[in-house]
């Protein structure tokens, strides 16, 4: 019996000591020792790039501060202008009093560029104004006078006298913007003023077809509405980049494509105007072939020299790839970065010339204006030297433009027996043979086959 017990009481203590076990190793809390006393460490979820030289602005999805360096630079431009107009009566029966006049206003923005109250806006906010009035985001308005304009580029340069210095947006570089880069428009559409819109750089050197004047636009898809136009785009630093010029619609409001004139292109002009007043044109002195298929500007005629100081010139057949590190792809773009220069500039061309990459030093030369042969209607010029080598001639002077005979691109070699030697002589002979009473003159000419054809009047 005390064997039967003492089985008993053993087989119990096992009991209890098993299920102590099990107690201890399986339903026992665990604890996990830090060695930092401080507590848990918190970790953000922010990701934080460790390449410390990006630019935050290219980061930066906040544009409070963009929008406030701003809206106070960019004014409401108000357009004042007298039209004439003939009554019902005029028209019909000619039995009115005379021509009705009335005032037409048109209104556009504006961006002060200096403290002193330089504004640039659109040649088109302005066109035709006999009155201009600028007003402050701050409501204060002032009469402004127009300084000077570039038609061919849609930029104007007021100039208004405040009491106080102005809020102004500093120019940056055009050239430097990237395509996705953010951008804010900033501008008084409908006229509502102080409206900022967001978007980002679409497309660089942008030209739109069917306009062959501003040729190198920045393209955006920040709203952009009537109004807008001479109004800022600027980087998410608040610096101007672009002058908000025009959008592609078939509403007239905006459908997701706007385009400024860069800001390079803008700074240059607004300098011309005030040292020289009037726009200094840069040429590379090269004809193109507008339809090259690749990228880059393919050079198929030489028009002037650039061999100073030793200089090697450009050469039909050259593919232009760089104007001073920027790519060029396409003629806008050339385009672009000679609109930004002045003549005289000497830019570094990246070419590429039978496989090989070279770079020229170029002079730019000055774009000069046609030379007219007015009493025969005709517009001149000088040939190039790979026109020249090609006719097998030495001398000679296009005729581009003919309004009375038919002898468009004919060449002009000689004038009652004394040769040609440049457009502006040819024009200066031409004229005064025109107005002699002598009836015996005698041109001769290349005709579109390289034949020899003489003419007499």
């Amino acid at each position: 019996m005390k064997k039967i017990i003492s089985f008993l009481g053993i087989s119990i203590l096992g009991g209890v000591l098993t299920l102590g076990g099990y107690k201890l190793l399986f339903e026992a809390p665990i604890v996990l020792e830090n060695s930092n006393n401080s507590g848990l460490q918190v970790l953000e979820t922010v990701f934080s790039p460790t390449d410390k030289t990006l630019n935050a602005a290219e980061m930066v999805t906040d544009f409070t501060v963009a929008a406030e360096k701003t809206i106070h630079a960019v004014v409401h431009v108000k357009n004042t202008s007298i039209r004439t107009q003939k009554t019902r009566r005029d028209l019909f029966f000619g039995l009115g009093n005379g021509d009705r006049t009335y005032e037409q206003v048109g209104t556009g923005s504006g961006v002060i560029i200096s403290a002193d109250g330089y504004v640039v806006t659109n040649n088109h906010v302005i066109d035709g104004a006999t009155e201009l009035e600028i007003t402050l985001n701050n409501k204060r308005k002032y009469q402004a006078e127009l300084i000077g304009r570039d038609v061919a580029n849609d930029i104007a340069l007021l100039k208004i006298e405040a009491d106080t210095k102005l809020s102004y947006i500093p120019f940056a570089n055009s050239d430097a913007i990237k395509i996705g880069e953010w951008v804010l428009a900033v501008g008084n559409p409908y006229n509502l003023t102080s409206t900022v819109t967001a978007g980002i750089v679409s497309a660089k050197g942008r030209d739109l077809e069917g306009n062959r004047n501003i040729e190198s636009f920045i393209q955006t898809d920040a709203a952009v509405n009537p109004g807008n136009s001479g109004g800022a785009l600027v980087n998410a630093r608040g610096d101007l980049i672009g002058i908000n010029t025009a959008i592609s619609s078939k509403t007239g409001s905006f459908i997701g494509y706007s385009f400024a004139v860069p800001s390079n292109i803008a700074k240059k002009i607004i300098n011309d105007i005030l040292e020289f007043g009037i726009v200094q044109e840069a040429i590379l002195g090269i004809a193109v072939d507008p339809n090259y298929p690749e990228e880059g500007v393919k050079v198929v005629g030489i028009m002037a020299q650039t061999d100073t100081l030793g200089m090697e010139e450009l050469k039909s057949g050259d593919i232009i790839k760089k104007i001073n590190e920027v790519k060029i792809s396409k003629f806008s773009e050339l385009k672009g970065q000679l609109t930004a220069k002045r003549p005289g500039d000497s830019v570094k061309v990246t070419i590429e010339r039978a496989d090989k990459i070279f770079v020229k030093t170029v002079i730019l030369t000055k774009k000069v204006a046609p030379i007219l042969a007015t009493a025969l209607g005709w517009e001149l010029k000088d040939l190039s030297v790979d026109e020249m080598n090609n006719r097998g001639i030495k001398v000679g002077v296009k005729i581009v433009r003919d309004r009375k005979y038919g002898l468009q691109n004919y060449i002009i070699t000689k004038i009652n027996g004394q040769e040609v030697e440049n457009a502006q002589e040819a024009a200066v002979r031409l004229n005064e043979l025109a107005t002699s009473s002598y009836a015996n003159n005698i041109i001769e000419l290349l005709n579109l086959e390289g034949e020899r054809e003489r003419i007499r009047f």
